[in-house]
């Protein structure tokens, strides 16, 4: 025989879940945060500006200060491509020059909070190979193994290239991996493509959270 619930205590049962689901996540010893490509070039006005790129900036300032707080490490990533990269259609690549390394281009955005020991992972910088990964071609993994860290925080751009990329490699490299929803943009090249890249990083084991609930 089927009872039916009450429906206060469906209801507080749906509230217990969803406090259960925005509760805070305390930072540890074994976390770092990974800031990925916030450079010029994909803001607007660069030349490969991601749509609202810039709105990932404010929520991973707030992540910054709260690992800076906690004395963790703050690693980021960038393109530091050569003049003639494979990627740049000039060479026969699908995207326009962009992130020329020691240009505007390739620097951080200048709104962009980043401590003064943050650890600066440069990647694509042979011509010859391309790398949306953080960890393709660097010593990324390395240097977190080093720094003792089992979790990454992740966010930046764009959600289904460079994102997607670090995220799969961490995960397969055996790192927890947060994704921070709100400080993520996608290119979209295809409708759609930004939010089936959050659905494979769901799938292959991250976990997409707000930075609000990033908790020093």
């Amino acid at each position: 025989m089927n009872v039916k619930a009450p429906d206060d205590a469906i209801s507080k049962s749906f509230v217990l879940l969803m406090t259960a689901n925005r509760s805070k996540i305390p930072l540890t010893s074994k976390d770092a945060l990974l800031v990925v490509d916030v450079q010029n070039d994909f803001l607007p006005g660069g030349r490969l500006a991601v749509p609202r790129g810039d709105e990932v900036i404010e929520p991973l300032n707030a992540c910054i200060e709260s690992f800076r707080r906690s004395g963790l490490p703050v690693f980021a990533t960038r393109d530091w491509h050569p003049e003639d990269h494979c990627s740049f259609k000039e060479q026969g690549g699908p995207w326009p020059a962009h992130c020329i390394a020691e240009t505007w281009g390739a620097a951080f955005a200048e709104s962009l909070r980043l401590p003064p020991g943050v650890q600066i992972v440069s990647k694509a910088t042979r011509s010859d190979r391309d790398a949306y990964s953080g960890f393709s071609g660097t010593d990324l993994h390395d240097r977190l193994r080093q720094s003792g860290v089992e979790t990454v925080f992740v966010g930046g751009l764009a959600t289904e290239y460079c994102v997607l990329n670090t995220v799969r490699d961490a995960l397969a490299l055996r790192f927890r991996v947060y994704v921070l929803e709100d400080a993520i943009r996608a290119v979209d090249r295809n409708p759609g493509d930004g939010e089936k890249a959050k659905n494979e990083m769901e799938r292959l084991g991250a976990r997409l959270i707000s930075r609000d609930r990033v908790a020093a």
